[in-house]
């Protein structure tokens, strides 16, 4: 099983999230982060003072697939969180030792069909 961890622009959610159903992923957890990365923040002015906005406002989204979903879900993040502007996010990819379905006590690849 892979756990699938995506930094994506705040404006490229929704399409993400709609792909990633679309394509039968319908169970995943996302939260809203702050990053400081390559992208130079925005500088604005509010009587007379000089305001760094800090940091990038960003989701992240967290997909558990088994091994043989993997490239899918990872091409369809891919091509819906992409606009080719920098900043367009990360994926990263790891390797789940173990699922435990809280409810029904299955594990793994059987705990997430259920």
């Amino acid at each position: 099983m892979k756990k699938i961890v995506c930094i994506i622009r705040s404006s490229q959610f929704e399409k993400v999230k709609e792909a990633l159903k679309d394509k039968g992923f319908d169970f995943f957890t996302y939260t809203e982060v702050s990053v400081s990365g390559h992208e130079k923040p925005d500088e604005f002015f509010y009587r007379g003072l000089v305001y760094d906005s800090g940091h990038i406002k960003r989701i992240k989204m967290e997909v558990i697939v088994s091994e043989m979903y993997a490239n899918v879900a990872i091409k369809t993040i891919k091509l819906a969180a992409y606009t080719g502007e920098l900043g367009d996010g990360f994926i990263f990819v790891s390797e789940l030792e173990t699922l435990v379905n809280i409810r029904t006590g299955l594990l793994n690849t059987d705990a997430l069909n259920k």
